[in-house]
């Protein structure tokens, strides 16, 4: 097959996003301050490259961003959420940082720019930076009561940490995450983090769901980690798509977030609404597709997903993508309204 520059480009980032040959930032030793970064932030106005429409199946695109920075630490942003809707948020980069921000916007509610980003090393138990990527790959993130409740894979695990923005600590909890340590594998640990609806089947309890960790019959580990229906259950996996992130819908529905790289399909991304009454356990959750995406459409290693309200009652859902610190990757930032009907 014959590439375009830019073709090429894409199929090269995706095989760099998914064997993981990229190149890692340097992290130095010593106190974790907090990094003022400066971001750049290119606006994106069309979702599906050189067409102007704006309606995906359910989806309507909203706008995004390309961001852009001079810092050796800034990119690998694995997940996000927000602390103000629309507005301030927190999220984890799989490099071991935490990063923090507010997305600025027009007159039209479209992201125009990225303000007072800033980011931090994870530390241990004596407030020391921690160096070795296996224990700080961060990857799924819930926020909750000021609670951060992080998963990590590699050194696999589920920590919570007390939310401060000047001065992040280290994990006061690490939560019993039900499934056999044994049935995750290495680089496919917990990408999704997520509280259930307080007044849903779950009580607001923290639902786990792994990348790509197979049970025999070929389905996701994932686990309700608490409330009244605690346990293990696994998520329909087809079409070779792995879940890179998720959260739940006001209906108790849960959004996932998915990501396949073939080297006859490329790139592809896609959206996947999972029925509430099937995330329960001992059952296989599944539902269906709201979104596919390909390489012509502005994605990329897409990684990260929140869903929030906008002061207007519209239902957003928010993306960004993962660029492994890679020149041939992008830190993607695309927003979405949800509609109902």
């Amino acid at each position: 097959m014959i590439f375009s520059r830019g073709g090429f480009r894409r199929v090269l980032l995706a095989a760099c996003a998914l064997v993981g040959t990229v190149v890692s930032p340097a992290i130095g030793a010593g106190q974790a301050a907090i990094e003022p970064v400066e971001v750049s932030a290119r606006p994106i106005s069309q979702f599906k490259i050189g067409n102007d429409g704006k309606q995906f199946g359910p989806l309507e695109f909203v706008g995004g961003l390309e961001m852009t920075s001079k810092s050796r630490d800034f990119g690998g942003l694995s997940a996000l959420r927000f602390l103000k809707a629309g507005s301030d948020f927190i999220g984890v980069a799989d490099t071991g940082f935490w990063f923090f921000g507010t997305v600025a916007r027009d007159g039209e509610k479209r992201p125009v720019a990225i303000q007072n980003f800033r980011m931090q090393q994870m530390v241990d138990r004596k407030g020391q930076p921690v160096d070795e990527k296996w224990e700080v790959d961060a990857e799924g993130l819930a926020v909750k009561d000021g609670i951060a409740t992080v998963g990590f894979e590699r050194n696999h695990r589920v920590a919570q940490f007390r939310i401060n923005p000047d001065d992040m600590k280290a994990p006061f909890r690490q939560l019993d995450f039900l499934i056999p340590a044994r049935e995750l594998r290495q680089n496919r640990g917990f990408e999704t983090v997520a509280h259930a609806n307080a007044d849903g089947r779950h009580k607001g309890g923290i639902v786990v769901v792994s990348e790509k960790s197979l049970d025999k019959a070929g389905n996701i580990y994932a686990a309700i980690l608490e409330g009244p229906r605690k346990g293990i259950f696994t998520v329909k996996r087809n079409d070779d798509f792995d879940i890179t992130d998720g959260a739940f819908l006001p209906d108790g529905d849960l959004l996932l977030l998915e990501r396949s790289f073939t080297m006859a399909g490329g790139l592809r991304m896609r959206l996947r609404r999972i029925h509430g009454d099937s995330v329960e356990k001992g059952a296989i959750a599944d539902g269906p597709v709201l979104l596919q995406a390909d390489m012509g459409y502005q994605i990329d290693n897409m990684e990260g997903l929140d869903v929030w309200t906008r002061d207007d009652g519209a239902l957003m859902v928010s993306l960004i993508s993962d660029d492994n610190h890679s020149i041939l990757q992008r830190n993607l930032y695309l927003e979405f309204i949800l509609h109902q009907d």
